[in-house]
């Protein structure tokens, strides 16, 4: 028997990275489900990929790797892909709502949620609302296992040095 029944992590994924691929692993060997959510046309990915659009981090791409990473956890868990379109949910100022986020997530996972897992200590207030019965479950919040991140690859000059870190 696994610590936690059903878990979930989420993100934009711009790009997939290594660091994402181990929290998806993590999560999947502590959790006996794992929904894995792709949150797609949000306010950032919007500027990004009007400021550098790079086939590596269109839907496309985001999504076939979103698979393939999920199909490897498989092993370990039960482990759903899923995506969510957050264009039009956004405040009047242009921000992101993860308040009117919320329930889209809950159609996906239930209103059982066991552990949601995250890098970013920064979102316990945020996971504390809107999934009060799971436990944040943080995963290498200091980058020590995979000292990357999405920022960090997009500033890369050269596709092999990204591919270094791309799943």
């Amino acid at each position: 028997m696994k610590e936690y029944e059903i878990g979930m992590y989420g993100g934009k994924f711009m790009p997939f990275h290594k660091g994402h691929r181990f929290c998806v692993e993590t999560a999947a060997l502590e959790c006996e489900v794992i929904y894995v959510i792709l949150f797609l046309g949000g306010v950032e990915e919007e500027r990004i990929m009007t400021s550098q659009p790079k086939e590596y981090l269109s839907a496309r791409e985001r999504i076939k790797h979103m698979n393939l990473m999920c199909k490897e956890a498989c092993r370990y868990a039960k482990v759903i892909p899923s995506i969510i379109n957050i264009k039009d949910l956004r405040l009047p100022d242009g921000s992101e709502d993860w308040e009117a986020e919320t329930p889209l997530v809950r159609q996906i996972v239930g209103n059982k949620l066991d552990a949601v897992y995250s890098s970013e200590e920064s979102y316990t207030e945020y996971f504390s609302r809107a999934y009060p019965e799971a436990k944040h479950r943080l995963v290498d919040v200091h980058r020590i296992h995979f000292p990357i991140s999405g920022t960090i690859i997009r500033k890369m000059k050269t596709d092999r040095e990204r591919s270094l870190w791309i799943v």
